[in-house]
Formats: structure tokens, C-alpha cells, sequence
């Protein structure tokens, strides 16, 4: 059996990855950007395999990276919860929120300071993970699932549907004229994959079918594995990108992506559902949490 690399520098990787910022992990693990960069570094030496594409002031993770980072991710989320729960019963100020990496990233956390604000008796802590999670043996109370809305045993609300549309940053759009539809074919393209995980999700082959495109063969381009991911790398000029409207609506509206052709929207019978045990109704702090969600969801509090 291969020796595991240090726990110190699979922490740096991860906190990294996930801000996609040595300088942003630093601030995070209290360290120095350089320390962060040597520690991935060194773990990168110890895997002889890069973890990171260094850009000019950027990062950007490699397909190794890509494969690496949701494991790695995953295991420092539960060993937070372990250790959570070792020291203690989770109190019942605290509220465990289970729901994906892109979803927390690009919607949640942006907002929760409005829910903290309402409730700071409450204090929230966000398990990110595409993985199913069993409520009663990791301490969730609630979770926000992306699908087709069918999670038995489980009280569900949805919450809001989704749309995908072409999206790319303006400077890209000032270098790269898009007048027609057709244009977007020649360009480079950026792929999430993790819309692969559910069939219903609309490709890059249904938008070109959609818009009248033709594109001969497969479409290729820089791959993702993490919405959010894909919807930074548009951002910083990347290419063209394919994404839900859901998760890119926030960058939308501050002028970091640019919409070319909001006429041609997929829609997708996929929405976001909160979802929980239905003893889980009970708790006070998720009665508070489920109801500001749905307001911020513009749903109405009835549903709740």
C-alpha cells in the first residue's frame, strides 16, 4: 500500500481548489500564500503529477486536479463532522446544511449573511458534496438537491427550476464578435460535466441543435466536473460557456458574464429542492432557515 501524502498538504490542495486562490487558502489555513503554494507544490512532487495550472494571476485546476478535488473535499467535510460530533452533540443552535459544492459556492453563501443577520442565534454550517447523505449518520437537517424531484422518505420543496443558456465575459466578447448563433461554433468552448450526471440536462450538441447551429463532431474544449468552476473560468475569458442560469444569474447581473442570444434558453425539467426528514419540520431553526429560503427563492412561505 502506497504511504498517503501529508495531511497538510492535501489541506492546502483542497482549500485552494475550493477558492481557487492560494492567496484566499492562505487567509483561511492562517498561513502565507507562500506556504500554501510550497505545500502544494510539495504534495504535487510527492504524486509526480500537477494539481494546478499556474496562470499569470490565476489558478486553474488540471485534469488531475479536477479528478483529485471532490474526493479530497469530501473527506475534510467529514472529518469536520466527525470531529464536530466527538466533541459534542451538535447544539441546537447549530444548523447543518447539506447541499452541492456549485450551488453553495454560487448561490448560498453569497446570501446567508441575510439569513445570519435574522437569526444570529443560529449558526449555520455548509456541508458541500454531490454525494447522497444519510440525515441521521452525518448530523444534516436539511439538504438542497439539484434533480427531477423524486427523494423518498423525505419531505421535499421545490424550490426553483433552471434554464441553460451561452454565456461569456465581456472582454471575451470584445475580442471574439458573436453576431449570429453560428459564430459560437468556431469558438472555444467551455464544458461542465457535471450536467452529465443527470440525463435530462441539456449539452452543448442540444444547444447547437436548438439554435440551428452546425458543428461538425464531438464538442471540445476545457472540461469541468464543478458548475462553478466552468462558470469562473468563462468569467476570467476562458471561452464560451454553457451554463445554468441558476448558479450564473448573480454574474450575470453584475456585469461579469454577458448573455449573446437570451432567446435561445433550454429549459430543463430540473429544479432545486430543499429536502429533509419530516421530523426535521420541527426543529425551530429549520422551520427559520426553510422559510427564509423560500422567500429568497421568491416561493411562497404557504409551501412551508
Amino acid at each position: 500500500m502506497s504511504r498517503l501524502p501529508t495531511l497538510n498538504g492535501l489541506q492546502a490542495f483542497e482549500a485552494a481548489a475550493r477558492h481557487m486562490s492560494f492567496a484566499e487558502a492562505a487567509g483561511e489555513l492562517n498561513l502565507t500564500p507562500s506556504a500554501v503554494s510550497y505545500q502544494v507544490r510539495s504534495l504535487e512532487d510527492r504524486l509526480g503529477i500537477e494539481l494546478f495550472t499556474r496562470l499569470n494571476r490565476a489558478i486553474a485546476l488540471t485534469e488531475a486536479g479536477e479528478t483529485l478535488y471532490p474526493d479530497i473535499r469530501e473527506a475534510f467535510a467529514r472529518m469536520r463532522i466527525a470531529v464536530d460530533r466527538l466533541s459534542a452533540d451538535t447544539p441546537e443552535n447549530v444548523l447543518v446544511v447539506s447541499t452541492g459544492p456549485s450551488f453553495a459556492a454560487k448561490w448560498l453563501s453569497p446570501r446567508l449573511f441575510s439569513f445570519m443577520d435574522e437569526h444570529p442565534d443560529i449558526e449555520v454550517r455548509i456541508s458541500a458534496s454531490l454525494k447522497l447523505v444519510d440525515f441521521n449518520r452525518d448530523g444534516i437537517d436539511v439538504g438542497i438537491r439539484f434533480g427531477p424531484g423524486n427523494y423518498p422518505g423525505l419531505d421535499q420543496f421545490r424550490l426553483i427550476g433552471d434554464e441553460v443558456t451561452v454565456l461569456v465575459s465581456p472582454a471575451f466578447l470584445a475580442s471574439h464578435p458573436i453576431t449570429a448563433p453560428q459564430d459560437i461554433a468556431a469558438l472555444p468552448h467551455i464544458i461542465d460535466e457535471s450536467m452529465a450526471f443527470t440525463a435530462q440536462a441539456p449539452t452543448w450538441e442540444d444547444w447547437f441543435a436548438h439554435a440551428g447551429v452546425t458543428h461538425e463532431g464531438d464538442v471540445r474544449g476545457l472540461r469541468f466536473n464543478h458548475a462553478d468552476h466552468a462558470i469562473d473560468a468563462a468569467i476570467r475569458g476562458a471561452g464560451t460557456s454553457l451554463a445554468r442560469t441558476s448558479l450564473a444569474q448573480a454574474d450575470m447581473d453584475n456585469g461579469l458574464l454577458v448573455e449573446p442570444f437570451p432567446d435561445l434558453r433550454l429549459t430543463t425539467s430540473l429544479a432545486f429542492y430543499l429536502v429533509m426528514p419530516p421530523a426535521a419540520r420541527l426543529k425551530p431553526k429549520v422551520a427559520a432557515f426553510s422559510r427564509w429560503l423560500l422567500r429568497e427563492m421568491g416561493r411562497p412561505l404557504d409551501d412551508f
